[in-house]
């Protein structure tokens, strides 16, 4: 199937396909006589693989890795482990720095009376040293 075809049964569009090509995660599909790139589907599973840990908040580096893993039918599962521990542990610091966030926000926001008058606590924190 050329890269519309297999675009639309992943649900990527062309651009990303050839962006996860560029960059080493799905290799080179071959082509026709025209020139048109033809996508089997191992592709489509590779695709769906890497379509599935981008929603899991993987960085392109930890997918890179994970498909390495994937591939390697005789690799330990703690290897596996070890990746997507470091990655929770990397989720729960960004959630944490954004309940944070979340909490000055509230916090400045209960504090603003959002009345007529140019005085605003939200705007004098934001600029305040």
């Amino acid at each position: 199937m050329n890269i519309s075809q297999a675009a639309a049964a992943c649900g990527l569009s062309p651009r990303m396909i050839r962006h996860y090509e560029k960059i080493g995660l799905l290799p080179a599909p071959p082509r026709s006589e025209g020139g048109y790139r033809q996508y089997s589907q191992r592709d489509l599973h590779t695709l769906g693989f890497i379509q599935r840990a981008r929603r899991l908040g993987f960085s392109m580096e930890q997918i890179g890795h994970l498909l390495t893993l994937w591939q390697d039918r005789s690799r330990s599962s703690a290897e596996v482990k070890a990746l997507t521990a470091a990655h929770l542990k990397e989720l729960e610091e960004k959630i944490r720095d954004l309940q944070a966030m979340h909490d000055t926000l509230a916090e400045l926001a209960d504090c603003c009376s959002g009345d007529d008058r140019p005085d605003c606590p939200i705007i004098r924190s934001l600029a305040d040293d």
